[in-house]
This record gives C-alpha cells, sequence and structure tokens, in this order.
C-alpha cells in the first residue's frame, strides 16, 4: 500500500512539473533592491551617470507582436507619480535592452523602438531623483508584451497618452521593483 501510495505522490508531482508553464519574466543584470549612483538622474539637485539598466526578457505570450518597456515611480510628491522611461514599438524578435540603451544620443536601442517624453519633458531614460529626505521611493520597470507591432505614436507623445495605448494593447506584463532614497543634505 505504501508502494502504490509512494508512486501515486511522484506521478503527481511529475505531472506537476511536466505541465508547468513558464512565465512571463523581466531580469536585470544590473539592478538589485537599491537604485546606484549609476542609475541616478543627473540634474533636478541630483548627480548620478542616469545610465538605464541592462534588462532582458523572456517566455513572451502567444501573440506578442511587439513590446513597450515603462519605468514609473508611484511615490512622487505630483499627485499622478513620475514616469522616467517610456520605450515602445521595440519588436517581437527583441529580448534585451543594454545597459545606457535609455541614452539617445548612444543610439543602443533596437531598431525601430521610439522612447518618448518622460516627465522630465525629455525623451529616453531619466532615473531616480526623489526630493531630499522624502524616504525611499519605489521604482517599477515593466516590460509590455503587446499585441501590435507599432502603437502609431511617436516620440513627442507624453507617457499619459503611450499608458493609454498599453493599456489596449497589453497581453502580459512582468515588472522588476527597486528601491531609492535621497538623505536630506
Amino acid at each position: 500500500m505504501n508502494t502504490i501510495r509512494s508512486i501515486s505522490i511522484l506521478a503527481i508531482l511529475f505531472s506537476g512539473l511536466l505541465f508547468a508553464q513558464e512565465t512571463f519574466t523581466l531580469k536585470s543584470n544590473d539592478l538589485g533592491g537599491q537604485a546606484t549612483m549609476t542609475q541616478e538622474f543627473n540634474g533636478f539637485g541630483c548627480t548620478g551617470e542616469n545610465t538605464s539598466p541592462q534588462l532582458s526578457w523572456e517566455n513572451a505570450p502567444e501573440g506578442t507582436k511587439s513590446f513597450a518597456i515603462t519605468m514609473y515611480d508611484p511615490d512622487a510628491p505630483t499627485g499622478s507619480g513620475w514616469w522616467h522611461w517610456v520605450v515602445f514599438d521595440i519588436p517581437e524578435s527583441v529580448t534585451e535592452l543594454v545597459a545606457n540603451a535609455g541614452n539617445i544620443d548612444l543610439k543602443l536601442a533596437p531598431k525601430g523602438a521610439i522612447q518618448s517624453i518622460t516627465d522630465y519633458g525629455a525623451k529616453g531614460y531619466g532615473g531616480p531623483c526623489p526630493p531630499e529626505g522624502h524616504g525611499l521611493h519605489q521604482y517599477i520597470i515593466t516590460v509590455h508584451a503587446l499585441k501590435t507591432d507599432k502603437l502609431g505614436l511617436n516620440e513627442n507623445t507624453n507617457a499619459a497618452v503611450v499608458g493609454y495605448y498599453l493599456w489596449l494593447n497589453t497581453i502580459e506584463k512582468a515588472s522588476i521593483v527597486f528601491y531609492y532614497q535621497r538623505e536630506k543634505k
């Protein structure tokens, strides 16, 4: 009886592994739980390197035709958060953004990808720069798997409008959360 029970348990465990699905996942070789001066913005009183992190994703859902990346701070004292990075029309064949791809001048982003206006009023990556003494801010980087190859927007589109089009076209999304704060001087 114990042998039959053991075989049954093993069969259930094995079938669970066999049929387990891989989930849509976002990873970074550059980020841990906290941002560093490498990612911090250079401006608004911050003196960081403003380098966007390396990002990679896997197991995109069926039907994905393109990707978008957003970076958002819900803790910004604005009443509506703060958009730090908005990239869309990333081709479906791309599964990585290299470090500093958010620097428009370096042209490291994938061909065809559009980096539009952030809440800093500029295109490309704008790193963390919370107000001094405001405590920890949460930064959410999200990859959106989209059901369209192009959003039909351009580099002058603001983050709220891009966000609306992402809401209309997202199949699945995956996120990384990290934190940053500036101490009062």
